[in-house]
């Protein structure tokens, strides 16, 4: 396929990448990011102009807007803009009004997985839009990911996004907070592993991505909390969790202290780090 492809940033340059080592033709743009290896346009506007697809990985909904404005009047009838930032659902539900406005195909499928994942091609993809549509883009999932679930119509892998990192901030904090307790109470935090990675207490954030360095697989832990997911990014995913959960009338009181406390986080210079570095956070508070 003819693809350009706007936003290429941690995740972005990666999944163009894999997209160009697969054959397609990507054109990017960027304005500040210049990655080695990709055939860059001027603006996003030419990026979009002669494209089978447009995809799009931007920081937030209002910059999606901004960027949906310009790159749909040039984009040819019956070509599709992909959409893989994590946005709010008003806002991928807009530029998809907007797209079908102009006869264009449009999804919005934000992604799990991190840098590590869109390095690897290992994303998964949530996606939002109609199943044809879906269809078309199969391969380009295939490339960037290994599954992509159709979750529904416009909006929906939004909110499926949102649902998902929602979990996974709440088992973050939970699980450096068990950690916090066992060294209180002089635990040993591999024991604690051991235990609770077999037990009813395991989650993917224990067993997948542990934020104790030296214990369980690899992970940002083992790296200096080096981002694979900065907590920025996990503030923002729990912000617009909790703005949906405001417009849907969803109690979800656990989802709201995980925000205020990534807030905290980020607000005393955390922002660079993983979100898993909430452990060595916790742990000197508690010594204060």
């Amino acid at each position: 396929m003819k693809i350009g492809f706007v936003g290429l940033g941690n995740m972005g340059a990666p999944m163009a990448a894999n997209l160009a080592a697969a054959g397609h033709a990507v054109t990017g743009y960027d304005p500040v990011a210049r990655p080695d290896g990709l055939r860059m346009a001027a603006s996003a506007t030419a990026a979009a102009q002669g494209a089978d697809v447009v995809i799009t990985m931007l920081p937030d909904g209002a910059i999606l807007r901004a960027v949906a404005a310009r790159i749909h009047p040039a984009m040819r009838t019956g070509a599709i803009h992909l959409d893989c930032s994590t946005v709010d659902v008003q806002s991928a539900r807009a530029v998809a009004q907007a797209a079908g406005a102009l006869r264009l195909g449009a999804m919005d499928a934000p992604v799990s997985g991190g840098i590590g994942g869109a390095t690897q091609g290992t994303l998964t993809f949530m996606a939002g839009g109609p199943a044809e549509t879906f269809a078309t883009l199969a391969p380009l999932f295939d490339t960037m990911g290994s599954r992509a679930i159709l979750c529904g119509a416009a909006g929906a892998g939004q909110a499926a996004k949102l649902c998902n990192n929602m979990i996974l901030g709440v088992t973050m904090i939970a699980t450096c907070e068990a950690f916090v307790l066992g060294d209180s109470l002089g635990l040993d935090r591999q024991a604690l592993f051991d235990v609770v990675s077999t037990s009813s207490g395991q989650s993917w954030s224990l067993t997948s991505y542990c934020p104790a360095p030296g214990i369980g697989p690899a992970s940002p832990a083992d790296n200096g909390y080096r981002p694979g997911f900065a907590a920025a990014l996990m503030r923002k995913d729990l912000d617009l969790a909790q703005q949906a959960a405001a417009e849907g009338g969803a109690e979800t009181p656990l989802g709201a202290q995980a925000a205020d406390l990534y807030r905290q986080f980020v607000a005393e210079g955390g922002g660079g780090q993983d979100f898993s570095a909430v452990l060595p956070w916790l742990a000197r508070r508690s010594r204060t």
